[in-house]
């Protein structure tokens, strides 16, 4: 590790982008993303400078490829975490998961390192800052600069993590920041800084205050970069450490009120869970092409590895996995709009289960490419890149810990007032394109008050029970029987989680309600497979005539059903069959594997 240096007050001027380079007009999220797309070119061309090849080799050398910046620089990538309010890009959670993906198909530490976690950093400006942090936070931002985020520790976490900052009374009416942290993203690139600060007594409610610090306004010698620390995922993001010395902070960077920090952590994560899901699908998404490509290629006997039911098995299955993944993103991100004071569970439970079926999937794409899996270049490199990659890019245990902690409060009262009662939500909740109503960081509640994705499943069983379900398809008995067993396996959680009194920590923590939770994230993920399924059979003309098949709800839930251990109908072969032509059909037709089928460069 390098020593520490001292940071000079404000030798960071904002990288400011040529203004040519920037989407003219009102353009769409979905004109912007494949403006993106293209801007980077093939990811599968060995010549293209900024194509897989490059990627993989820069990551290797603990680096990015030279002009990839510049890329997202001309497009002006800061300009989607900003609030439209604020001069920005930033109206709906789901059009920026959808920007994201062209980004975060080549590279997570391009996409990560370069903007998104200043919007995770710039979260709790958004959601609880004074309008003269926020305005600063959008000048920053908008005029090319970086803010970074130094989080609180956390008691499960490991010592990449829990390393904290303390501010305390001065002589003066400012508080003094000192302490040391690693493992900060951008750290030293960084002007803007959210600092998660202890100001109270340890392990006692009220003892974090967030801060945010304009480096320019900092007296020399109290801010300290401890240079950078390696991570095996993710080797061309910078994550460094911070240090302060009796640093002074004045009252008009405390982010909301002292000892706000644990409440606007909470908040905030309400906001970035939505995002995970797409930023994990779309390395996934690379991934997948990566194995597909390398199944296909005919051998000397004229055979390829698509003759093997296996090899055919697990494209199928990595397949639905992302499809899942994509309505749980489109859920959790639609519902910050639609249903605020609903949405905190499921932004939790797409957050905690994508990176959980990610993982498989790349285990079980990894026996297909064998000892190709472990290539650092050539056209499978990138497959071992997103490998390394997915762990970080998910957040990692700290993350999923606290995913599970905010899921299972909800339950007992869900299991005892929500569940079998709720209406259904709006059929906007499952739509692909669509307005939403304006996004608003102060309304989403923390604990939801109702369940309504649930009520999604029990309306499905009564629609295909009485044969109103589908309009056509072949695999309607199947899909029938599988949703009835979902039905019945939420039944099941309401009687475990109906005796179990809400104010019962421990009972909440024990390993089989942390099973059951495991099980009610499978029973939404199915919700929210039908609701999307749903929608696109009522629009009667859907652009994606495979969306309104009966086939991939059939498989997919099918392959929940499977993870769940429940009474399984035959296996939907010939659905499964329709999945992985469109597996392929996608491949040489260089389209996305998400519910947008996107056009790829």
């Amino acid at each position: 590790m390098t020593p520490p240096t001292e940071h000079p007050a404000c030798d960071r001027p904002g990288r400011h982008r040529p203004e040519a380079g920037r989407p003219a007009g009102p353009s769409t999220a979905p004109e912007r993303a494949d403006a993106l797309e293209r801007s980077f070119g093939p990811l599968d061309d060995p010549a293209n400078p900024l194509g897989g090849a490059a990627f993989v080799a820069a990551d290797r050398a603990g680096g990015l490829p030279p002009t990839a910046e510049s890329v997202l620089d001309a497009y002006g990538m800061n300009d989607e975490f900003v609030p439209e309010t604020l001069g920005g890009r930033l109206r709906r959670m789901d059009e920026l998961g959808r920007v994201l993906r062209p980004v975060f198909r080549r590279d997570a530490s391009l996409g990560f390192g370069y903007g998104l976690n200043c919007f995770f950093a710039a979260a709790p400006v958004w959601t609880a800052g004074s309008t003269e942090q926020r305005d600063r936070a959008a000048r920053l931002l908008l005029g090319g600069d970086r803010i970074a985020v130094a989080r609180h520790g956390v008691a499960h976490g490991n010592d990449f993590v829990r390393d904290e900052f303390t501010a305390r009374p001065g002589p003066g009416r400012e508080l003094l920041l000192n302490g040391s942290k690693t493992g900060i993203a951008n750290a030293s690139r960084a002007r803007g800084l959210v600092v998660f600060a202890r100001t109270g007594t340890p392990g006692q409610a009220r003892s974090h205050t967030v801060l945010f610090l304009d480096r320019a306004d900092v007296p020399p010698g109290r801010v300290l970069d401890l240079g950078r620390r390696s991570t095996n995922g993710m080797r061309g993001a910078e994550f460094g450490g911070l240090g302060f010395d009796d640093c002074p902070v004045a009252d008009t960077a405390l982010v909301g009120a002292q000892g706000d920090g644990y409440e606007l952590s909470l908040r905030s994560s309400l906001v970035i869970r939505g995002l995970i899901p797409s930023i994990v699908l779309a390395g996934a998404d690379t991934a997948l092409r990566t194995v597909a490509a390398f199944a296909a290629r005919p051998r000397a006997d004229g055979r390829s590895s698509l003759d093997v039911q296996h090899v055919r098995s697990v494209l199928t299955g990595a397949f639905l996995d992302l499809l899942l993944i994509d309505c749980l993103a489109l859920v959790a991100t639609r519902a910050l709009h639609l249903l605020p004071k609903q949405m905190s569970v499921y932004a939790a439970v797409a957050a905690y289960l994508a990176p959980k079926l990610t993982a498989e999937a790349m285990d079980e794409m990894s026996a297909v490419l064998g000892e190709e899996t472990f290539a650092e270049d050539g056209a499978y490199g990138m497959f071992q890149k997103q490998l390394r990659d997915l762990p970080v890019t998910s957040l990692g245990h700290a993350g999923s810990a606290g995913r599970q902690v905010s899921i299972l409060p909800q339950l007992p009262f869900f299991a005892q007032h929500a569940w079998f009662a709720d209406p259904e939500p709006p059929a906007r909740l499952f739509a692909l394109h669509g307005d939403l109503p304006p996004l608003d960081l102060a309304q989403p509640a923390l604990l939801g008050d109702a369940d309504p994705l649930a009520a999604t499943l029990v309306a499905s069983t009564d629609l295909l029970e009485a044969a109103r379900l589908p309009r056509s398809g072949r695999d309607a008995g199947v899909l029938r029987f599988l949703v009835r067993a979902f039905a019945i396996e939420l039944a099941d959680l309401r009687k475990a989680f109906a005796g179990i009194p809400q104010t019962d920590r421990s009972a909440l923590a024990s390993p089989h309600s942390l099973a059951l939770a495991d099980r009610y994230t499978l029973v939404l993920a199915a919700a929210a497979c039908l609701g999307v399924w749903r929608e696109q059979q009522a629009s009667g003309d859907a652009a994606d005539r495979f969306l309104a098949d009966t086939a991939w709800p059939s498989a997919a839930l099918y392959r929940l059903a499977r993870r769940l251990g429940l009474a399984l109908p035959d296996r939907p072969a010939l659905a499964e069959q329709r999945v992985l032509a469109e597996v392929m059909a996608r491949l040489h037709g260089r389209r996305s594997y998400d519910l947008f089928n996107s056009p790829l460069a």
